[in-house]
């Protein structure tokens, strides 16, 4: 557990509906709380901080019931899976000023963290097309109780708020998306397994994301940012990250034989253990949290429309938050 190699936090309660996991994850943590049900946390004053990581649709219903009761809340992606839902939990960060994170943790993989820091030196010029993936096989991870089969879930929210979030994080925020989604793969699933979704970001910035959860690979988010004098190829799950750049034209030939360029990156696909060092820092400095309820909110809001953009084959605005 990401949360034992802080030297700020100790654990000392856990939750889980399920009884034996439970009971082995408390002789293994040597916790003194071991709980089936989130509720018989909110009266433990030793508690200051509560990981948030139980199906999405439990998302809001935890996290405002633990602020209100006094916890600093580390929340997983997705925010919610509705606005309504994200709106109320806005409402009570603003209502209790507890700390608030959400998980968006493609923030702290290395290699996107690289490349985020060379588009904003202007290694590649200003960026003009982004895209990204979520290309995952859940057929054999369901997901425990088979939360992700949930019908309430829609992959591009549940998992596709990774990629999306990410590009946001580039490219700045999403105005309009137009999407298209099948179900070839996991038909005996409630939801489409495939979505590509066409984004129109703030500064005429255009942008591309597909998420699949069946398709036959190992899991991946290639992404590529393209910029005016420039191009960045990086993944969160590969060893190095490649640039080609008119400011670097020594990786190729000259101008006219531009040719890419590879950094080594360590390679820490859901980078925790950064995430939550991030957000405790933000608690005993009293700082501000970058990855925010606000920013989980306009994340929700650029998934909810390229979903609801694929059921009426119309693009759709995303709604401000």
């Amino acid at each position: 557990m990401a949360a034992v190699s802080n030297p700020h936090t100790r654990i000392v309660a856990i939750c889980d509906p399920d009884r034996e996991l439970l009971a082995r994850r408390k002789d293994e943590y040597q916790v003194e709380v071991a709980v089936a049900d989130c509720r018989e946390l909110l009266d433990h004053d030793d508690i200051d901080v509560v990981s948030v990581a139980s199906p999405d649709y439990c998302h809001a219903e935890q996290s405002i019931a633990l602020m209100r009761a006094g916890k600093d809340v580390l929340c997983e992606k997705p925010l919610t899976l509705d606005l309504d839902e994200s709106r109320q939990i806005i409402a009570a960060v603003e209502e209790t000023g507890r700390k608030f994170m959400v998980g968006q943790v493609c923030r702290y993989a290395p290699g996107f963290v690289l490349a985020k820091k060379m588009v904003d030196r202007g290694e590649i010029g200003r960026i003009f097309f982004v895209e990204s993936e979520y290309a995952h096989t859940y057929r054999w991870v369901p997901g425990v109780g088979g939360w992700r089969k949930d019908p309430r879930r829609a992959p591009f929210i549940g998992g596709g708020c990774h990629a999306v979030d990410l590009l946001r994080w580039v490219a700045g925020n999403v105005i309009e998306v137009a999407a298209y989604s099948n179900r070839k793969c996991l038909t005996d699933w409630p939801v489409d397994d495939c979505t590509v979704a066409i984004f129109k970001f703030v500064d005429d910035v255009i942008g591309k994301v597909m998420v699949s959860i069946g398709c036959v690979r190992p899991y991946t988010m290639r992404s590529v940012f393209y910029g005016m004098e420039g191009t960045i190829i990086c993944d969160n799950t590969s060893p190095e990250i490649q640039l080609c750049s008119e400011r670097n034209f020594r990786f190729g030939e000259g101008p006219g034989k531009p040719a890419f360029a590879a950094f080594p990156v360590d390679v820490r696909s859901h980078n925790v253990s950064a995430e939550i060092d991030e957000f405790i820092d933000c608690i005993l400095r009293n700082r501000p949290v970058i990855t925010d309820v606000y920013e989980g909110a306009r994340t929700v809001a650029a998934c909810v429309a390229a979903v609801t953009s694929a059921e009426s084959s119309k693009p759709e605005k995303v709604a401000a938050i």
